[in-house]
Formats: C-alpha cells, structure tokens, sequence
C-alpha cells in the first residue's frame, strides 16, 4: 500500500460557493432553521444544499460530511 492508496479520493464535484458556505455552519450545533437565519435563506435552501453537499463528499449524515470535509480540508481542524 503506497502513500496514495490513504489519500481520500476528492469529491465527484466541485462545491459551489453557496454550498461552502453552508459547509461551514455543518460543524456547528446549529439547527438547519437557525443555520437559514444566519445566511438569510430558506430552510428549503439550506436542506437542498446539505443534500447536494452530501452527495459530492459521499457523505451520508452532518457528521460524516464535516469529517469529509476535514479530510479534503475544506474545513479546518478545529472549525465548529
């Protein structure tokens, strides 16, 4: 096994920059609505980006998408 086979493979796709944007609310305790009150968008919004952030890290869950994110350093360590 080389150093390349523990490199985690990068997303399918790009995140967009709304899609960053709520990436970085993901570590935090926010509730999804407080999460839309902080960007000023809707619910629906914030859902249909945590969906589509989900899908392009391969994550299944908040926890597994920030863990991910990590990984590939769209986040910081210590972001929360």
């Amino acid at each position: 096994m080389t150093t390349r086979d523990l490199e985690p493979l990068p997303p399918t796709e790009a995140l967009t920059p709304s899609e960053l944007r709520v990436l970085r609310y993901l570590p935090t305790n926010l509730s999804t609505p407080q999460i839309a009150g902080e960007l000023s968008v809707s619910v629906n919004t914030v859902n249909t980006h945590t969906r589509s952030i989900y899908a392009k890290l391969q994550a299944s869950d908040r926890a597994s998408a920030v863990q991910r994110a990590r990984e590939l350093r769209l986040l910081s360590p210590g972001t929360r």
